[in-house]
């Protein structure tokens, strides 16, 4: 931990604006904790910071979630760890709760049930523009040697089949991936390192039964099991809240993810409009509660053995295989989005929106407002959004 020592009323206010200004995903917690911590106030080195990073990318969970708890952790222990994860999370956790209301209400007006389609006919291009731009880091990382670019395309085939078509069982196939690496790039080697990646298998099975338990389990996995970054809560998810528990449609799950996109802070709150749907808004704060605690108990009793993470062979060659997984998960999670598209206009927006991401390079947040727009286009001239 650092010698600077920060009041907790100033992480409060910092991370609490962090978190009601970080529209854009990761990149953008990335930058503002890195202007306000390093360039503006100077708590904490520049090479500290880019460590903390790779720490919070090697972990399982939110990482950029992961980085602002552990910055907070950095300048005051684990008070400052819980108030900076909290006052990071809770604006959009309030926001995306306020428009869950809004858009699985049982009778929305006209104007809101156009902006959902709208937006959700561009979820599956959000999906494959987030498996693009993680590609190229986790390509570098397997390494020149052609065997070990052939287990990339494996994992990454692997991944993506698994997530157009094994639902919930996705998780066994990112661990296995991994621990393949692992049996790769350690064999014939001696000393202790199963347990590294071992502890997932527990949440790996689905859950049994419905209710509240059910709910629980589903965010549990998505806390817990989301390498790689946010985006792939939605091949985690999707099986469980639409084909398995039945709490929202295929259309709904679609506006989850949207919302999960548009609104500030981490993508994994999409969690909440899943708990939302399933019972109500203690059920949405269920569900955060349980996806977010993971990141707090890996800062919290795990930070200051990051350095050792960063070391361990074991733990780096995990990530080298469930990375590109990941990646084709997320990719393949676009086959059972865009299935969900019930009307040509929707598929005529989700064009539109592949060009905006993948050639024109614009941003997400603009492409989904763009698509919900063109859905109250769509809505106020008569054609189908339901």
């Amino acid at each position: 931990m650092g010698a600077v020592r920060v009041g907790l009323g100033t992480i409060a206010r910092e991370w609490g604006r962090i978190g009601c200004i970080g529209f854009g995903g990761p990149p953008t917690h990335i930058a503002l904790l890195r202007k306000l911590c390093v360039e503006r106030r100077g708590w904490i080195a520049a090479s500290e910071f880019e460590d903390s990073i790779t720490a919070t990318n090697l972990l399982p969970g939110p990482a950029s979630t992961q980085l602002a708890i552990l910055t907070a952790w950095r300048l005051r222990g684990v008070p400052g760890a819980l108030v900076g994860g909290v006052c990071f999370i809770v604006p959009g956790l309030v926001l995306i709760l306020a428009l869950a209301a809004l858009f699985l209400s049982g009778n929305p007006p006209l104007w809101v049930r156009g902006a959902a389609a709208g937006a959700g006919s561009a979820v599956a291009a959000v999906a494959l523009q987030a498996a693009w731009s993680l590609a190229p880091a986790s390509w570098k990382r397997a390494g020149t040697d052609r065997p070990a670019r052939v287990r990339w395309a494996g994992y990454a085939l692997a991944g993506g089949t698994a997530a157009a078509l094994t639902g919930p069982w996705l998780v066994l196939v990112l661990l296995a991936a991994g621990l393949a690496e692992v049996a790769v790039r350690t064999r014939g080697r001696q000393g202790p390192g199963r347990r590294v990646v071992s502890w997932p298998l527990l949440v790996a099975a689905p859950a049994l039964g419905g209710g509240t338990l059910a709910l629980a389990w589903v965010a549990l996995k998505v806390g817990a099991l989301s390498y790689g970054g946010g985006f792939v809560i939605i091949p985690l998810m999707q099986a469980d809240a639409v084909d398995r528990y039945h709490w929202m449609s295929d259309g709904q799950f679609l506006n989850a993810v949207a919302l999960g996109q548009i609104t500030p802070g981490p993508v994994v709150q999409t969690v909440a409009v899943v708990g939302y749907a399933a019972a109500g808004v203690w059920g949405g704060l269920l569900a955060a509660v349980v996806a977010f605690g993971p990141s707090f108990l890996f800062v919290v009793f795990g930070g200051r053995h990051f350095d050792g993470l960063r070391a361990s062979e074991r733990v780096q060659a995990f990530f080298t295989g469930a990375g590109p997984a990941v990646i084709g998960a997320i990719a393949g999670s676009a086959i059972p989005l865009a299935s969900a598209l019930r009307h040509g206009w929707q598929y005529a927006v989700l064009a539109g929106a592949l060009l905006w991401l993948l050639a024109a390079r614009k941003g997400v947040v603009s492409a989904l407002c763009g698509a919900g727009a063109l859905g109250v286009v769509a809505a106020l001239v008569g054609w189908a959004v339901v």
